[in-house]
């Protein structure tokens, strides 16, 4: 199958390995990357561009859009979290080219009442698109209120290349080693609570992601930064539990770490929401808790007998096999959908 894959292809998480597993199926993927639409190093040019690519309007979506509809020539277009294209893009795109199918996928909520204004070329593109994955079950029917002809679930994933277990240095060790960490962007739904409560009970913490975020509750850890690709995966691998918290704003019930913890070969411990339960058997493939007591009552325990939490990290490594929880086996999926609707 012939694809372009368009989206803002602004990180090496999202449409990157996307397009690297479907090459790797046999398919052939060009790619549209919209955000070189909107590079810019000095003056007024980068302000004037900065403000266009966060309102959506002017000159530079203008530009992207016709050269949407000019390039395209695919089998399959697959628009990534489609917040610059436009619904008449679309629709010029079929003209074009009627057998053509047209996919969208986002794997953020855009019915969620946080965010407001960033979703309205997506939101009314909507009808345009011959289907529209969601990242979340919540999302379905919403989507189909909102005119999709077709919705279908697509799960995030991890990637096994990037994401596995491994053997730590004794420099990596001192980065990255702890009892417990979180990695992640701060909100304030109750997880910095959580892990202050983690931290009290006496287990060493390291949290990594956006200093700034996580200061604003008073963590003032000069060790908390993001890490990204390789670091990333040491980070994870340095744990002895990893914790896992969902995004509130997003209203998710798993977050794309519910299988990159266990891919990694580290133990996760996770909010508890009856969808997670339906990926991993509790106690034996990943653990949840429902409070802050209940999380560092299990923080204790599983610290405290190596051969339990060895064995809910091996078993949880298993699941996300066994269940197809990687990028290939998404993107198969994926293909089948399309298939179902144009054979």
């Amino acid at each position: 199958m012939k694809i372009l894959l368009a989206g803002d292809w602004h990180s090496r998480v999202h449409e990157e390995p996307m397009a690297e597993a479907l090459r790797a199926l046999g398919h052939s993927v060009d790619e549209f990357r919209w955000n070189e639409y909107f590079v810019a190093t000095r003056g007024l040019a980068r302000l004037s561009r900065k403000a266009q690519n966060k309102y959506l309007v002017g000159p530079r979506i203008d530009a992207l859009n016709r050269d949407l509809v000019r390039i395209t020539n695919a089998d399959l277009l697959f628009i990534y979290r489609g917040t610059h294209i436009k619904r008449e893009t679309l629709e010029l795109i079929r003209a074009k080219n009627p057998a053509i199918v047209i996919a969208g996928y986002n794997n953020d909520d855009p019915f969620s009442q946080a965010y407001r204004g960033m979703w309205r070329h997506f939101l009314a593109a909507v009808p345009a698109y011959d289907v529209v994955f969601a990242y979340r079950h919540s999302n379905l029917e919403e989507l189909a209120r909102a005119g999709a002809r077709r919705t279908a679930l697509l799960r995030s994933w991890f990637v096994p290349e990037r994401i596995k277990p491994l053997q730590l240095t004794d420099d990596d060790r001192k980065t990255y080693g702890s009892d417990v960490s979180f990695i992640g962007h701060y909100e304030n739904d109750g997880r910095a609570e959580c892990i202050e409560a983690v931290a009290k009970s006496g287990a060493k913490v390291r949290v990594f992601g956006p200093g700034r975020d996580y200061k604003q509750f008073g963590w003032r850890d000069p060790a908390i930064h993001p890490v990204w690709n390789g670091d990333y995966n040491k980070a994870l691998c340095g744990a002895k539990i990893a914790l896992a918290f969902l995004s509130k704003l997003n209203r998710d019930t798993y977050t794309r770490r519910s299988f990159e913890i266990p891919a990694s070969g580290t133990m996760m411990l996770s909010e508890y929401t009856d969808d997670l339960a339906t990926l991993f058997k509790e106690g034996e493939e990943a653990e949840f808790f429902r409070s802050p007591e209940e999380l560092v009552d299990k923080v204790r325990y599983y610290l405290s007998d190596d051969d339990a939490r060895r064995r809910v990290a091996e078993g949880g490594l298993r699941r996300v096999y066994a269940d197809g929880h990687d990028v290939q086996s998404r993107m198969r999926e994926m293909i089948e959908t399309i298939r179902e609707i144009r054979p």
